[in-house]
């Protein structure tokens, strides 16, 4: 099926574009009235993920209202630990959690043997049903949490503040944290290249907490399994190359590192200037981001004018999609997305025109 809207799949590979194309991470969310509606419909979010025709209903929610340049599919990171059998749950304001934990070694040696493509079919399901109802207008997006994010929740029972069992873990247990890490790293693999198979176009990984380590560790327990990861991805499908965004939050002090990975696309947060992230990066990858989601709290003319200063930031030629730096919160105003939206098409064509 022939991409009726390719921008974002071009801009990942560098290759010229008319305008920057721009999604948003969490997309598909709570700031949505009709998202909740359908959440409401789903009784709890883990059936909402699990149900394909329901996950394919909320992906496709934004893009009823805006013109995104892609979708990404409907789920959570933390499939994964759940099909190891810790058993998922969400509490209402307080976020994930897992009845079971990884606290020893030992835990790690018992850790099932699991098919992820059979227990996690309804994702692949779910981007089937996605890719069908999106009928070639944008691109689809599949994702993954990165190993060690994985692993955090897997160690902490859920979110943290400090992550001390986490890291108690790493440093008291270096061999069983590789492990772990390893396991994770070669589920993910198999989850994403379900994904790809059936018919995500590009996926990301979402290293949301690889930030909180210190370089040496960012290297040996995050960036390195993530290479792994990119290494054993299907290169290609439907006879076009596959991007793989790394988003390392908090990471921007190791772009170079993380370009030396191979992936297509860098994420960036806020913290990070993207035009010194071009600098440092050249020609290695495209970035993504990075406007501070608080922002879409302010008027729309402030939102223009920071698209604006975002887009200057970064310069004229292809390789930037235009994203925030970390997902849209609930309270945000619809409307102030729609501002977001029109401006990233409205103020970069002026820097797409000798491409």
């Amino acid at each position: 099926m022939t991409l009726k809207n390719d921008r974002y799949l071009r801009a990942l590979m560098r290759e010229p574009v008319d305008v920057t194309p721009v999604w948003m991470m969490r997309q598909a969310g709570r700031y949505l009235p009709e998202y909740r509606a359908t959440r409401e419909k789903a009784g709890d979010f883990m059936t909402l993920c699990q149900t394909p025709q329901l996950a394919c209903e909320v992906t496709m929610q934004p893009l009823e209202r805006y013109a995104f340049d892609a979708a990404i599919l409907f789920s959570d990171i933390l499939t994964i630990p759940d099909a190891f059998g810790l058993g998922l749950y969400f509490v209402t304001g307080e976020g994930p959690k897992f009845r079971k934990v990884i606290s020893s070694p030992a835990d790690v040696e018992q850790l099932p043997d699991v098919d992820i493509a059979d227990e996690l079919s309804y994702v692949s399901d779910a981007v089937g049903v996605i890719r069908k109802e999106l009928a070639g207008k944008v691109p689809l997006i599949g994702f993954s949490g990165s190993p060690w994010t994985l692993a955090t929740y897997m160690i902490e029972g859920g979110g943290s503040k400090d992550f001390r069992k986490a890291k108690a873990f790493l440093y008291n247990h270096p061999e069983a944290m590789h492990q772990l890490l390893s396991i994770l790293a070669d589920a993910v693999i198999t989850y994403l290249n379900a994904q790809i198979a059936a018919g995500a176009q590009a996926v990301q990984i979402f290293d949301t907490w690889g930030g909180i380590l210190t370089p040496q560790a960012y290297q040996d327990y995050s960036l390195r399994y993530m290479q792994k990861i990119v290494d054993g991805l299907t290169k290609e499908s439907e006879g076009r190359p596959v991007p793989v965004v790394l988003f390392t939050k908090n990471g921007g002090q190791w772009l170079e590192a993380i370009a030396g990975s191979g992936c297509h696309g860098i994420g960036l947060d806020w913290t990070t200037d993207i035009g010194d992230a071009r600098q440092r990066v050249g020609q290695q990858a495209a970035l993504q981001g990075n406007m501070d989601p608080s922002i879409l709290y302010a008027s729309p003319a402030a939102i223009r004018s920071e698209v604006k200063q975002i887009l200057a930031a970064y310069g004229s030629g292809p390789g930037h999609v235009f994203n925030l730096g970390h997902g849209i919160t609930p309270e945000v105003d619809p409307d102030h997305v729609t501002a977001f939206v029109e401006a990233v098409h409205e103020c970069s064509a002026e820097y797409h025109q000798d491409t």
